[in-house]
């Protein structure tokens, strides 16, 4: 069983947001616009360059983005990211990328069960934490 987040982007900033993340994490990055899609013929000309379906790959980790869904998604607070990462030197890189015109809400800190732990919402509204157990 594999779970795979998928994001949704209300005001076409998909592109944009799948590239800042790739930025953060690296990965392979792939983007298809409603225009390339084979329902193209289905969707108003001026849709056709948001994107259907974006997927950024990290090892066996996937994010998927796309700027259309039928409703409008509200971006809230009932979920957030967590990636668990192998050192406190890659937690700490990996949090700064995220935070770049984000808001941090807690620095990275040991916490009492023995990890390193942050938070931070980027500047596209998504909350990541970020953690590590492996404490140098």
């Amino acid at each position: 069983m594999e779970l795979r987040t998928y994001l949704r982007f209300n005001d076409g900033r998909c592109r944009e947001a799948m590239n800042f993340y790739k930025e953060c994490f690296g990965g392979e990055l792939t983007f298809q616009t409603a225009g390339e899609s084979p329902m193209a013929n289905e969707i108003p000309p001026e849709s056709h360059d948001k994107i259907m379906e974006s997927c950024l790959k990290i090892g066996r980790f996937e994010i998927y983005g796309s700027d259309m869904f039928r409703d409008k998604a509200t971006v809230g607070d009932n979920f957030s990211m967590r990636v668990k990462v192998d050192s406190e030197k890659e937690l700490n890189s990996l949090f700064g990328k995220l935070a770049l015109g984000g808001e941090i809400f807690m620095k990275p800190e040991k916490m009492s069960w023995g990890e390193i732990h942050g938070m931070v919402t980027d500047k596209y509204g998504i909350e990541w934490g970020v953690v590590t157990s492996n404490v140098n």
